[in-house]
């Protein structure tokens, strides 16, 4: 059976993206855009983590996030504090600026999902929920076992 799922699954992502820029620009929310719309999310969730962390959580790579972070800084969202355990490591937390702004990121995904999940039934939406995260399961569970045999080889 030919799945085309990588390609659906990339086309969501492309416009979901659009969609939330103009959903932003639309409720004139520009103090962040939707990819640090991610990292301010994770933050609201945990607070003071490092940049290895964040990568974790957001998906996104070190080398971005750290350019990312860079801009949020320089414009007042988040702060840089040094770990109290471990010296060598730097965490990331967030502003006063960027806690008052979590209303309005609520409200641009609450919008989002009203247009994403549009005509779905509670129980449509648990099986798609269901049958993604098994999917990222199998993808985070390959790039361990991965990561794992190209050390050994």
């Amino acid at each position: 059976m030919e799945t085309q799922a990588g390609n659906t699954i990339s086309q969501i992502k492309r416009l979901s993206d659009r969609i939330f820029e103009r959903i932003l620009a639309e409720k004139s929310i520009d103090a962040f855009n939707g990819a640090q719309g991610r990292i301010l999310y994770v933050l609201w969730q945990t607070e003071y983590i490092s940049l290895r962390e964040l990568s974790d959580k957001t998906g996104l790579a070190p080398t971005t996030l750290t350019s990312m972070t860079d801009r949020m800084e320089a414009s007042g969202l988040i702060s840089r504090i040094p770990d109290k355990r471990d010296r060598r490591k730097t965490l990331l937390t967030l502003t006063d600026k960027a806690r008052e702004l979590k209303p309005d990121y609520t409200d641009v995904c609450t919008r989002m999902t009203d247009i994403s999940y549009a005509g779905f039934t509670k129980e449509e939406l648990r099986q798609f929920e269901t049958m993604l995260d098994r999917i990222l399961d199998n993808l985070k569970q390959y790039t361990c076992n991965s990561s794992y045999e190209r050390k050994e080889n």
